[in-house]
């Protein structure tokens, strides 16, 4: 026995000799007193090292002999903070800690690092530090509340947008004058007015996004989201019988308007490989854009969707029917009213089409337009169009389509190729009944050297040569938003310029339509149609300030229409040149804050004087300026 005791010594004092990352705890002295209460840290821990706290680990006889049962240390891991802010875990505990030799972590989302200062300088808030933590108002470190931890369970997760987007824009459009005894100005003659406006908008965002899922690793199992959205704008012009027919409503107009503008429930229908392939479904109010460029259709509104990837996620495909519902006039946002308007589009991309880097893509787009009329929200009619034949009629179009973005080696591209078809059962130009026939084509060629992207590209929209032949050649979208040559920085994209009731070209896109509206007017394919030829460069300045500069050329395809329209013959081709400049400035690296501005103009060409000189004199240049604020949580 006293040779089994002097071992069992020399066996406790050789431990104690070990080097600390080679063992778990160190045993006290025989003599030592024991802690007065469990647990007792023998050791310091260290992010990879679990501490001693309650019974022990197998351990000689001696040393089991030495300690009390009700004393006996066991395994723990430390428990130190994760990174950002990970609130209170959601896990419940499924199973105690059974010995020593494991302990059961349920939270595998929160197992902590432990605390580093890299450069044991504080963590100061300007340094770009790994492992910092954060706080549930800031968005940039990893956040509970924005999807980097799960908020319920393993596979919840909850993220909250808050935005605010403040537009300020000051331009000069064309603006007709009232009859003479209602004018602005006394004496005032001219058929086109004062051109200058201000207009003001500001949205307020909140995005609740819960879905179930591993997060990035693979497709939600089922997801919901609302966002409600608020609307403040303001317009102040030069002229009357513009913010409302009726010319005592004066100069400015002030509106707001509450929507709830995304609104879905979707759910995982099957995986369709080991390679997280899988097919979903998504129902309700839900964005959708329907190629790389937004040429055709790009809208948030009330649908089903079906979509989903195959070949290890080479080829993704989407099949979604909208039944839209009206836009309120001066916000764009949805209502509840139904539309009576139905747009079924099918598409198919594959990535690495041919050339690695470039993905094609085929679609499909059916667009039924009910026979209806309706007044928007400043009295003004918008079905059916305030032009020619008054009376309501039912366009059914078609669209046949390829598209592609990518690079092929150091050229990057961007096209895209529709055909229309279909039929307009009353066209209020044409006066008759019409068949669609109508194309469309663009392409966008690109090459990067260093930090600047020298681009040029080129936009074809068919135009309609005869307006008594019973066939519509004049291109036109559905609801189209593109980012083409200039996007919105460009002049003749970014404004809405009227004429005769209807808009030669609409807000936000590119065709001259002759459309009312582009939200609530129905298509047009009895139009001019548009040649663009663009030059531009973006230059990043910084990696926090990105410049745009564009100079598209722009000539109407076909102009037949329009001198019927307008009563005047021998209206030329070439719009004008369109030049713009502008910039993106991101101060956090991030899309926290962004602040875009630009400032565009018009130079009249020989086609858009013959339609808007005034009696003396012709038009000048347009100059149009925009400033963009957005802040998001």
């Amino acid at each position: 026995m006293l040779l089994a005791g002097v071992l069992a010594l020399v066996w406790v004092a050789g431990s104690r000799g070990e080097e600390p990352g080679q063992r778990f705890f160190s045993a006290p002295a025989l003599d030592a007193p024991l802690p007065d209460e469990s647990p007792g840290v023998f050791e310091p821990s260290s992010p990879l090292r679990p501490r001693v706290l309650r019974e022990p680990l197998d351990l000689p006889p001696l040393y089991e002999q030495a300690l009390a049962p009700e004393s006996e240390p066991w395994l723990e891991w430390p428990r130190e903070p994760t990174p950002g802010f990970a609130g209170r875990s959601g896990v419940l505990p499924t199973e105690s800690q059974r010995d020593t030799h494991f302990v059961p972590l349920e939270d595998r989302w929160r197992i902590s690092p432990g605390e580093w200062d890299r450069y044991d300088k504080g963590h100061p808030p300007l340094d770009d530090y790994p492992y910092d933590l954060g706080y549930w108002w800031d968005p940039y470190h990893q956040n509970v509340l924005k999807g980097d931890y799960p908020i319920i369970g393993q596979h919840t997760f909850l993220n909250i947008t808050a935005a605010s987007l403040a537009i300020l824009e000051q331009r000069q459009v064309p603006t007709p004058t009232t009859p003479f005894e209602s004018t602005v100005n006394p004496f005032e003659e001219e058929f086109f007015g004062n051109p200058n406006q201000f207009f003001y908008s500001h949205y307020f965002k909140l995005s609740l996004d819960l879905l179930h899922g591993d997060a990035a690793f693979k497709p939600a199992d089922w997801r919901i989201k609302l966002t409600p959205i608020f609307n403040v704008n303001y317009l102040d012009v030069e002229e009357l019988g513009i913010v409302n027919p009726d010319v005592t409503h004066g100069t400015t107009r002030n509106d707001n308007y509450f929507a709830l503008e995304e609104w879905f429930v979707e759910t995982k229908l099957a995986d369709l490989s080991p390679n997280y392939d899988f097919a979903s479904v998504r129902g309700g109010s839900q964005f959708f854009n329907s190629d790389f460029r937004g040429l055709l259709f790009a809208d948030t509104n009330r649908a089903i969707r079906l979509f989903g990837t195959r070949a290890a996620n080479q080829d993704q495909f989407n099949l979604i029917w909208f039944d839209q519902t009206e836009k309120n006039t001066n916000s764009f946002l949805n209502t509840f009213d139904d539309r009576h308007q139905n747009t079924l589009i099918a598409n198919y991309y594959r990535q690495d089409f041919l050339f690695p880097g470039y993905t094609a893509q085929l679609s499909y787009h059916y667009n039924h337009d009910a026979a209806t009329m309706k007044f928007d929200d400043n009295d003004f009619l918008v079905r059916p169009d305030p032009v020619g034949v008054f009376a309501p009629h039912e366009v059914n179009a078609h669209y046949l389509g390829w598209a592609g973005n990518g690079h092929i080696e150091r050229i990057n591209i961007s096209h895209a190729l529709y055909y229309a078809f279909g039929e307009d059962e009353l066209n209020p130009l044409a006066g008759r009944k019409t068949r669609i026939d109508a194309y469309m084509a663009a392409l966008e060629l690109s090459y990067d050297r260093d930090w600047i992207r020298f681009r040029t590209s080129g936009f074809y929209a068919s135009g309609d040569p005869d307006i008594n032949d019973g066939v519509a050649q004049g291109f036109d979208t559905i609801l189209d938003n593109p980012n083409f040559a200039g996007g919105e920085f460009s002049y003749w994209q970014r404004q809405q310029i009227k004429l005769f009731g209807v808009n030669l070209v609409q807000r936000m896109s590119l065709v001259p339509d002759l459309r009312s509206s582009k939200f609530q007017g129905q298509t047009n394919f009895v139009n001019p149609g548009l040649y663009l030829l663009n030059f531009g460069m973006d230059a990043d300045l910084t990696p926090k300030l990105k410049a745009i500069g564009n100079v598209n050329l722009l000539w109407f395809d076909q102009t037949e229409v329009l001198e019927q329209f307008v009563f005047q013959s021998d209206i030329a081709n070439f719009i004008g040149t369109d030049i713009s400049l502008g910039a993106e400035w991101r101060p956090l690296l991030s899309n926290n804050i962004v602040v875009v501005g630009g400032a565009s103009c018009l130079v009249p060409g020989d086609g858009f004087q013959d339609l808007y000189d005034p009696l003396v004199g012709e038009v000048g240049t347009l100059f149009a300026g925009f400033l963009e604020v957005q802040l998001a949580y």
